[in-house]
């Protein structure tokens, strides 16, 4: 059985000379139909923003065919039609100008097997597999050719007729005179004077209406819409656009546009001391500072947030071979180290030393600090939110840290427990990255990529995942998501590489596990359930509901930036769908009466031109 997206063919519904109309189910069992273009027309100029175009347009008016999902950046692009609408997808068709022929069906009424079956144009065929709404696009599919006309076949000639009998007057008792027949009335003509009339006022109301339209109050500038209605949000800073890091309206979209809001950028500070182990004398008579950086995600509105406990809560021994490499590249400042003697003096002394607070009986000082949406390093003051280490696993046993940060109503994200994760899915992760060379004065904003599980590991008694790609070096302590934007699992260091690259993914089981021994539950506050809940209005096309819900969840939880964001994507949507519908329908009716006025005329013609040749 194959696919496009979430959906599975069933069988196909119609066919028409550019594309076909099929029946599928979603990962729910939920009916629709999924219109799909070939892909001869959509590489032919025109056609594919055509099928984008009209899809969107007949998605904005009042009461019109709004579509579940679709992919118009696809080779094949299509459209899916919840079950309730009918049958959208002939009506796309038919107003592209193309007449879909519905599939022959047997005696029974099912549908005969139809060859040229679809290959995947998101994701490999379903069978025996999880679902990947993200998965990459296959082949082309076959294209049906234009029907031919075919010549008209002439019709059987009939035989002559045989010669007449001889005329007999008095054979046939019929009447050799008939009488005049009465005038024939002048139905037609009076019926093309009143239609002409009729058309004639439509089209004036239809010319006062387009004219009266123009002089309403001007809506204010409008988007720069594409045929695929892309939003803009530019007004509002945010650190991730989910348009624009995946298809707009796709499955990827979806999912960030859930969990980016959670995301955090960590920064935890590390104050103390090298001392000699032998001795207790300081390396050095100043205190050595360093930073650890990483990602991590709300899991409640008041604050608490999973991240790496390597990053928040190193070991004694990983501390202490920081600061002795912080202490070798300040050597390196003063010349009295060469840069290529750093690992080794690392190496020497680390047997030797110790890392200790002001007194060297004391744990050194640390300080963590998270910012959403964009982040800087070195900030300590607002935008910073101070945290604290509630609970953390070590990194033999897991490498998980739960936070506190101090603050309230911050957007949260879900678990996902019993999220499948197996060799070859695909995967979309999310983490705070930096283009930037200096450490000190980096800035960091949320990246997203598609990646695959390329192999599995141990980590103590849970098992991890390897995943063929990273976002960077601060990426550990992000999300992998699944496809409803729900936590599939957390980024983590790969400890089994030399590289400790940040390719390895921990179950969201294991964190769950975690928040229950820590005693904290994985909740969403009213504000995310306002802001999911504008999501899905928005995603359907119901602008007025969307801004409403965004409106509420933007200001019960300010830091939700997103929201604010969604909510200008719906106001725009919705002027250009207003501003759509009163300047362009009322020219159609306008020409649709002025059609009916020239036809109107030309059968007034012929009329009157008959009934002269009949007088004369």
């Amino acid at each position: 059985m194959q696919s496009v997206g979430p959906y599975r063919f069933t069988h196909m519904l119609g066919i028409c000379p550019v594309g076909k109309v099929w029946a599928a189910i979603d990962g729910q069992g939920r009916f629709v139909t999924v219109a799909v273009l070939d892909a001869a027309a959509a590489n032919t100029p025109g056609w594919r923003e055509s099928f984008a175009g009209i899809a969107n347009s007949m998605s904005q008016m009042p009461d019109g065919l709004t579509f579940s999902y679709a992919d118009f950046a696809a080779a094949e692009p299509w459209v899916a039609y919840p079950a309730e609408a009918g049958a959208g997808g002939e009506k796309l068709f038919q107003a592209l100008g193309q007449e879909c022929q519905p599939v022959p069906t047997d005696e029974g009424g099912t549908p005969s097997p139809v060859s040229g079956v679809p290959q995947p144009v998101s994701g490999a065929p379903t069978s025996g597999a999880s679902f990947e709404p993200w998965a990459p696009h296959g082949g082309p599919l076959p294209v049906q050719p234009v029907p031919t006309p075919q010549p008209a076949v002439d019709a059987p000639h009939s035989p002559a007729p045989a010669d007449p009998l001889p005329y007999d007057p008095f054979s046939a008792p019929v009447r050799l005179i008939e009488p005049s027949e009465p005038p024939r009335r002048r139905t037609g003509l009076w019926a093309a004077v009143a239609a002409l009339v009729l058309v004639a006022a439509v089209g004036s109301g239809v010319a006062v209406w387009a004219i009266a339209g123009n002089d309403q109050a001007d809506p204010g500038p409008l988007p720069n819409v594409t045929a695929t209605a892309v939003p803009t949000a530019d007004s509002v800073e945010l650190g991730l656009k989910p348009w624009a890091q995946a298809a707009p309206y796709s499955p990827e979209e979806r999912a960030l546009a859930v969990a980016a809001p959670s995301l955090v950028f960590i920064e935890a500070v590390f104050t103390g001391y090298v001392r000699d182990a032998a001795t207790n004398a300081p390396v050095r008579a100043t205190p050595i500072t360093f930073s650890r950086r990483c990602s991590a995600f709300v899991v409640t509105p008041n604050g608490h947030a999973l991240t790496s406990s390597s990053c928040v809560k190193p070991t004694e021994e990983n501390v202490r071979r920081i600061a002795l490499d912080t202490v070798a590249r300040i050597l390196v400042r003063e010349k009295k180290l060469e840069s290529k003697q750093v690992e080794s003096y690392v190496q020497t002394n680390l047997a030797k030393t110790r890392f200790t607070g002001v007194d060297a009986g004391t744990e050194p000082a640390s300080e963590i600090y998270g910012q959403l949406n964009t982040a800087k390093g070195n900030v300590t003051t607002d935008p910073a939110i101070p945290a604290q280490v509630v609970r953390t696993l070590s990194p033999e046993t897991g490498n998980i840290a739960l936070i506190k940060l101090a603050r309230e109503n911050l957007p949260a994200v879900e678990l996902n427990p019993s999220a499948p994760l197996a060799d070859g899915n695909s995967l979309l992760v999310l983490g705070f990255s930096t283009s930037d060379t200096d450490f000190r004065t980096a800035s960091y904003t949320p990246q997203s990529r598609l990646v695959s599980i390329s192999g599995t590991g141990r980590r103590g008694s849970m098992s991890i995942y390897r995943i063929n790609q990273d976002l960077g070096v601060t990426s550990h302590g992000g999300i992998a998501l699944d496809p409803n934007g729900r936590v599939a699992g957390m980024i983590d260091q790969d400890q089994a590489r030399p590289d400790r690259a940040n390719r390895a993914v921990v179950p969201s089981s294991a964190l769950d596990t975690l928040l229950r021994e820590a005693q904290v539950r994985n909740a969403l506050g009213e504000s995310d359930n306002l802001y999911r809940s504008g999501l899905e209005a928005y995603f359907a096309g119901q602008h007025s509901t969307a801004i409403a819900q965004f409106d509420a969840a933007a200001q019960n939880s300010p830091a939700n930036l997103l929201a604010q964001a969604y909510r200008q994507n719906a106001v725009e949507r919705q002027q250009w769908s207003r501003t759509s519908e009163g300047s362009v329908w009322p020219l159609v009716l306008l020409a649709a009466a002025g059609g009916a006025l020239a036809a109107g005329l030309v059968v007034l013609v012929v009329l009157l031109t008959r009934r002269r040749r009949r007088v004369g």
